[in-house]
């Protein structure tokens, strides 16, 4: 059955629509842009609800280092002010669009519920970590208020922290607030080339224990870069600083090799594909899944998977994060890449899979018993029906 979508242009409205669907027993499924509609199970739900309407920044003070925007805002709008006044956000969110074919547009809010991250979070953490403030409405139709507009001290439940990475099933998020950082007056892409993948890790590892202030840590493998691998490092700052740091990066990994600086347009379209899954985006009917490992544990973890089934790979986060692409037959190599990661110290997520894999496999890493239950009551006490993205995240919930 087709769903039917309500497109609401106000909190208010979300706040009715909702009311609508608790007394009537019915579900909803919650979209923002909808670049993302394709990650994780697949929802039954009758009716859309879809925010791409609810938009416009609604704070922006550069001297408190703070932006609040509607959730369905583009996220190239809040882009746009925060650049015109030499800011960013960040923890460099991410773009799939070219990962899911999708042709919708990022929206800030999210960019929150799904707590998306780009390769910056090794420094600056990630979108949760810079979300302060929102607002939502929960699964009885009542608009809440959580956090302000400056960081500070939390006791008891923290719905901020927690409605990032709910995607949507805590609640609906109507408006966002997230401190900003200055842009960087200089950025520098470092590279080593023709590293395997435990040699690049060991490099990375180098780089990153230096005091030289990393923002980003990546290895791709041969031709995923190019006709060789390509292990990148980046350093931002004011100029001076980024070049007397590239000095001494290039002496501290002489022994991994020699460090070649990239010109400016070749390292952002680098960092940009790394943020963006772009060099496993192709071709579209491989799953892909996304590892959080110890970093220092990434290698054996891929070579793990590797033993067992074909699997193309690249690393960022200095390997903490790993994107990882190979068949869909099956379960999509869940058992495979699960035990793997979990002997690696870290979970697994398949961020892309077609509609029936998703439906059969645990998309999100399946949590202990005591955390599931602790999420359950959470939910009870936000969404006593579970009619918001019921299903998205964990069968059953």
């Amino acid at each position: 059955m087709m769903a039917t979508d309500t497109h609401p242009e106000s909190e208010e409205a979300v706040a009715a629509a909702v009311r609508v669907a608790f007394e009537a027993g019915e579900p909803l499924r919650i979209i923002g842009g909808g670049t993302r509609a394709a990650l994780g199970r697949p929802v039954q739900a009758a009716r859309r609800l879809i925010l791409d309407r609810l938009a416009g920044i609604t704070l922006h003070e550069p001297a408190e280092m703070v932006i609040a925007a509607k959730a369905g805002t583009p996220l190239a709008a809040i882009e746009a002010a925060l650049d015109a006044k030499g800011q960013m956000l960040a923890f460099e969110p991410a773009d799939f669009r070219a990962l899911f074919g999708s042709q919708g547009t990022p929206s800030i809010g999210a960019i929150a519920a799904g707590n998306i991250s780009g390769p910056r979070r090794i420094w600056g953490g990630a979108a949760r970590d810079s979300l302060i403030g929102l607002r939502f409405v929960n699964g009885r139709g009542e608009i809440v208020k959580s956090g302000g507009r400056v960081m500070k001290n939390v006791t008891g439940l923290d719905l901020v922290k927690l409605q990032a990475g709910a995607w949507g099933t805590l609640g609906i998020l109507t408006e966002v607030t997230f401190k900003v950082v200055p842009k960087p007056e200089t950025i520098a892409t470092l590279a080593l080339d023709g590293l395997d993948d435990p040699a690049a890790q060991a490099a990375m590892s180098a780089a990153l224990a230096s005091p030289f202030e990393i923002t980003g840590a990546a290895h791709l493998a041969a031709g995923l870069a190019g006709e060789t691998a390509r292990t990148l490092l980046r350093i931002e700052g004011f100029g001076f600083s980024v070049d007397y740091r590239a000095g001494e990066l290039a002496r501290l990994l002489a022994p991994h090799g020699r460090l070649e600086r990239l010109d400016n347009a070749a390292g952002r379209a680098l960092w940009a594909a790394i943020r963006d899954g772009l060099p496993l985006a192709e071709p579209r009917e491989a799953a892909l899944w996304r590892l959080s490992l110890k970093p220092s544990e990434a290698a054996a973890a891929v070579a793990a998977i590797r033993a067992r089934r074909d699997a193309r790979a690249y690393y960022d986060w200095g390997g903490g994060l790993v994107w990882l692409a190979t068949a869909a037959d099956g379960d999509a190599g869940a058992g495979v890449i699960r035990a793997a990661a979990r002997a690696a110290h870290g979970h697994a997520t398949l961020i892309r899979a077609p509609e029936p894999v998703r439906a059969a496999v645990s998309v999100f890493e399946p949590g202990p018993a005591p955390v599931a239950a602790i999420t359950a009551r959470i939910r009870a006490a936000v969404d006593p029906a579970g009619l918001l993205n019921p299903g998205l995240m964990h069968a059953g919930a």
